[in-house]
């Protein structure tokens, strides 16, 4: 059997190294050497063994100090007479469900049985209820063996914080599953509005189809995604199933442009209204609205209609705006009394038509 690396040089930190150098080191190592990661490399899965293994020992401050006091023997049987209790070896033995028969061995009197497991492996082998290791619930309960030594992942995989990828006894703890990711494409009023989309997600795997009903928030942009928790690939041991992250994607439509809430549109109206004023239906993606038209608008004024953007999804109490940008219409062709009428209202607004405009 190959002789165990220290612990504090698999993890690359110094032996006076604070709690939180410890996390930091295990997580960069845990990323980098993580089986999701690193897929058919058994020299990775051992790596991340190694210093998870390492980790389960050094952030722990009762571990720490048993590993600083006598190394690795306090925990595979290399402590001295002199190690704790001093008047005797006793052994416990366990077959691990993956890595077969294991046997421990402590030092102390049996009187202190429980009291040294305890110092050791922290509350593993007690119940809820308080029970000792070698009385009560430690070995079939709830928070025996099956919780391993307690990883902690914060947020960094997703996980619980304490034992997701644990290493127990026998090997690897729970662990949970891969995230997925999918994608869906919408209309921009369903992403004004919000909807409801079927999703069909075929496993790789298996090749089969699964049916997935999905609400998609009102508000919604393009490159949003959202998370289906629970809905990625199963996990491993029991492990809780990862998460699905929905790429959202709107599309675009023919006479609408968006800004984040707010909505830009163009309508036209013809020269006469511009002129004399009137009304125009304007198009909103919660209906028609007639606008006022004031005399005298120029070609790019604009026209806010509050309200008829899209919604907040922070505060759907909060909408953003459309803009109507004015467009003259100008005609292309124009018979030859209305522009005799032209000319005469051009020279009524005090201009010289100097043959421009004149019929060819």
């Amino acid at each position: 059997m190959d002789k165990k690396r220290d612990y504090y040089e698999v993890l690359g930190v110094d032996r006076n190294a604070d709690a939180n150098a410890i996390k930091k080191a295990y997580r960069k190592l845990a990323k980098k050497y993580h089986p999701d990661t690193n897929a058919g490399n058994p020299q990775a899965e051992e790596k991340f063994k190694e210093v998870t293994e390492a980790y389960n020992v050094l952030s722990d401050e009762k571990k720490r100090k048993l590993y600083d006091q006598f190394g690795h023997g306090a925990f595979d049987g290399g402590a001295s007479e002199g190690g704790p209790g001093g008047s005797g070896t006793y052994s416990y033995s366990y077959g691990g469900p993956s890595s077969g028969y294991r046997e421990y061995h402590f030092q102390g009197d049996p009187g202190d049985m429980d009291d040294i497991f305890k110092n050791i492996f922290g509350d593993m082998f007690h119940g809820q209820s308080g029970s000792s290791g070698f009385s009560g619930s430690g070995f079939g309960g709830s928070r025996g063996f099956g919780g391993g030594f307690g990883g902690d992942f914060g947020g960094d995989f997703g996980g619980s914080r304490r034992g997701s990828y644990g290493r127990g006894f026998g090997g690897y703890g729970s662990q949970k599953g891969a995230d997925m990711t999918a994608s869906v494409i919408i209309s921009l009023e369903e992403a004004a509005f919000g909807c409801r989309k079927v999703l069909n997600l075929k496993n790789p795997d298996t090749g089969s189809v699964q049916s997935l009903e999905v609400r998609i928030p009102a508000g919604i942009e393009t490159g949003k995604s959202i998370r289906l928790r629970g809905k990625g690939m199963p996990g491993a041991n029991g492990g809780q199933a990862g998460d699905l992250l929905l790429q959202v994607t709107v599309e675009d439509k023919p006479g609408y442009e968006r800004k984040g809430m707010d909505l830009y549109t163009t309508v036209k109206i013809p020269f006469t209204t511009a002129v004399l004023g009137g009304e125009a239906v304007v198009p909103t993606l919660y209906g028609n609205v007639v606008c006022k038209i004031q005399e005298g608008t120029q070609s790019g004024t604009k026209i806010r209609l509050r309200g008829k953007g899209i919604v907040s999804m922070k505060d759907p109490s909060i909408k953003g705006d459309q803009y109507a940008r004015i467009e003259i219409q100008v005609p292309q062709h124009v018979s030859r009394e209305a522009k005799e009428k032209l000319k005469e209202f051009d020279r009524a607004c005090g201009r010289r038509s100097s043959g421009r405009g004149s019929a060819a």
